[in-house]
């Protein structure tokens, strides 16, 4: 028996077996491995555990007063900030504690039996959103005043846990400039901007993207 060439035999044979195992699993088809889906986070206001204030300063005084929550819904895409929804607010109970002020406020300047809301459409968030814990963010989206959209940039400070969350932010709407009647007098002149404080509660679901 000439060993030698039984040597090299097995030599080939075996260098044939790897040269099998490398290439053939690269030709089978590849099946990708599974992926979590990407989640949304979904928050939902509780109109009876949220509030809406407001201040106007003028050249006499500040006048404070606040407006009810009607709903909201605003859903969060953390990875790549986008977001949807709208938060609702009555036109219709603006309140400053004063009648007379607010009959005017009402039927000269907010015209609320005529625009009944005042919604906010949040489409983007600039900066990180954390799924649990505070963080701070800027929300932009949509402002409807006096049936007028305009665009609007809101900080918000927000602290999320498993199944409720927290929020507050606070903002000036330049309600004489986007075209609303300024209610001014002689002896009395008014801030062109109102500041606008939301703390909202609500709760918190994280659901698979659509």
């Amino acid at each position: 028996m000439n060993w030698s060439r039984f040597r090299l035999a097995s030599a080939l044979d075996f260098l044939v077996v790897a040269l099998l195992i490398l290439v053939v699993p690269s030709t089978l088809p590849q099946v990708a491995a599974p992926q979590d889906p990407s989640r949304q986070i979904v928050l939902g206001i509780d109109p009876a555990q949220s509030k809406v204030s407001w201040a106007l300063g003028s050249t006499v005084h500040t006048v404070h007063g606040t407006f009810a929550l009607k709903n909201g819904t605003v859903q969060l895409d953390p990875a790549t900030g986008k977001a949807r929804g709208e938060i609702v607010v009555y036109a219709t109970s603006g309140d400053s504690g004063n009648d007379s002020r607010d009959k005017k406020m009402h039927k000269e300047v907010l015209e609320s039996a005529q625009y009944p809301d005042v919604i906010f459409r949040p489409d983007r968030v600039e900066g990180k959103i954390m799924p649990q814990g505070a963080f701070t963010a800027q929300v932009h989206g949509i402002f409807v005043l006096h049936g007028k959209e305009h665009e609007l940039t809101v900080p918000v400070s927000a602290e999320f846990a498993p199944d409720h969350w927290t929020g507050s932010a606070k903002f000036d709407v330049p309600f004489i400039d986007w075209g609303l009647k300024n209610p001014s007098s002689f002896f009395l002149k008014v801030n062109h901007t109102v500041e606008i404080e939301l703390a909202l509660k609500g709760n918190l679901q994280i659901v698979a993207s659509q």
